[in-house]
């Protein structure tokens, strides 16, 4: 048993050291034949060559033309104007109307033939004032002609109803009469007269 243990442990070791030496002498062999080398970098390719440069054409300078010569234009000495002085506007003065002729003065007096009184009385009252009791005094002037006639009437004062202004007026431009005034050499001229009339309510 102990040399069959033998025998098989001396095959072991033979086969391993057969195994471990090819497999040795495998990589050896393997090493040799790998050949080791550079590479190098491929060269660029060569640059192409810049195109030729264009053809200058050479451009014929225009040719030199000579300027006109300078014309002076004639100077013409500007007209001459004469200011002719304008006269001032004429002055026109204005003429004062002629005077009126003065009034002639009144030598004789023109007298009233009656009174106011006769001349506008209670039944020339108008119905509406008199029916209101509306009462005052009217002042009057009379601007009487030569032939002893009123020609207009004026109320210098009023009653404070012009109604009843209205109606003296009116009474005494158709009533009154007068006898003219008369100047110096006796012609009948026109003059003024100035009363008042009443205006009261009768009483029953």
């Amino acid at each position: 048993m102990v040399a069959i243990v033998i025998v098989v442990l001396l095959h072991a070791a033979l086969g391993y050291a057969f195994i471990t030496g090819l497999a040795y002498n495998v990589v050896k062999k393997a090493v040799q034949d790998l050949k080791t080398f550079d590479v190098e970098d491929e060269p660029p390719p060569p640059e192409a060559p810049p195109p030729p440069p264009p053809k200058q054409v050479e451009v014929q300078p225009p040719p030199v033309v000579t300027p006109p010569p300078i014309v002076q234009a004639p100077v013409v000495a500007a007209p001459i104007i004469q200011t002719v002085p304008v006269a001032p506007p004429p002055v026109i003065t204005p003429t004062a109307p002629p005077a009126p002729p003065p009034k002639p003065s009144i030598a004789v007096p023109g007298k009233p033939k009656g009174a106011p009184g006769d001349w506008v009385t209670s039944e020339d009252y108008p119905a509406a004032e008199m029916r209101a009791e509306h009462q005052g005094v009217t002042g009057f002037r009379l601007d009487v002609g030569p032939d002893g006639k009123a020609t207009n009437c004026t109320v210098t004062s009023s009653s404070g109803f012009p109604a009843l202004d209205d109606t003296a007026c009116r009474m005494l431009m158709r009533r009154s009469r007068f006898s003219p005034a008369k100047d110096d050499a006796g012609n009948p001229i026109a003059f003024s007269y100035s009363n008042r009339v009443r205006w009261q309510v009768p009483k029953d």
